[in-house]
């Protein structure tokens, strides 16, 4: 019985529902990522499973330095427990000045390249990542999981980030993100 309610759950949550560029605009906003992330920025974030159990949070204070063909975004991250994490990315343009503006980078952990699309108050990101997990009963564990992040600009300095977390297909669960500019 328990394995058949552990079926149903993994089938349900395949058949969820994800945002998509199809979806409409929440505003006339245009975010323009390159602009958004230079600078300092705080971000407050959670990691829930797919059941909705809260099983990580943190804050993340980001530099990002953008030299007219690369982004370069520093992430610092801080969770509850105290452990500590840095992730450096480099992001650059990969298609001509449209309103879908392309991108593409690179961070350590990241598997080959992530690819994302600009388009009006939203941005997706999409990569494969060996992630760093804290075990219960020990030494902190790596899993290769798969990021789908959707960004949405709520204001000129508040961003919002649901990233929807896979593993061997599967939903896994989500990361929560507001960010915001200082």
């Amino acid at each position: 019985m328990k394995y058949l309610a552990l079926t149903a759950l993994i089938a349900l949550s395949a058949c969820t529902g994800k945002p998509s560029f199809n979806d409409p605009a929440l505003s006339d906003r245009q975010l323009d990522l390159e602009h958004y992330f230079e600078g300092e920025q705080i971000a407050y974030g959670q990691f829930q499973d797919i059941l909705g159990t809260v099983r990580r949070s943190f804050v993340v204070t980001l530099d990002g330095v953008w030299d007219g063909e690369r982004l370069r975004l520093v992430e610092d991250f801080v969770y509850e427990d105290g452990s500590t994490e840095q992730r450096i990315w480099t992001l650059r343009k990969t298609g001509p000045i449209t309103e879908n503006q392309t991108w593409e980078g690179t961070a350590p952990g990241v598997i080959a390249t992530a690819f994302g699309q600009e388009q009006g108050d939203r941005f997706n990101w999409r990569y494969e990542i060996d992630l760093p997990v804290p075990s219960a009963d020990g030494p902190t564990e790596t899993l290769r999981v798969q990021f789908d992040d959707w960004m949405w600009l709520q204001s000129d300095d508040r961003l919002l980030n649901i990233a929807y977390v896979k593993r061997f297909g599967f939903d896994i669960g989500q990361v929560v993100i507001s960010f915001e500019k200082q």
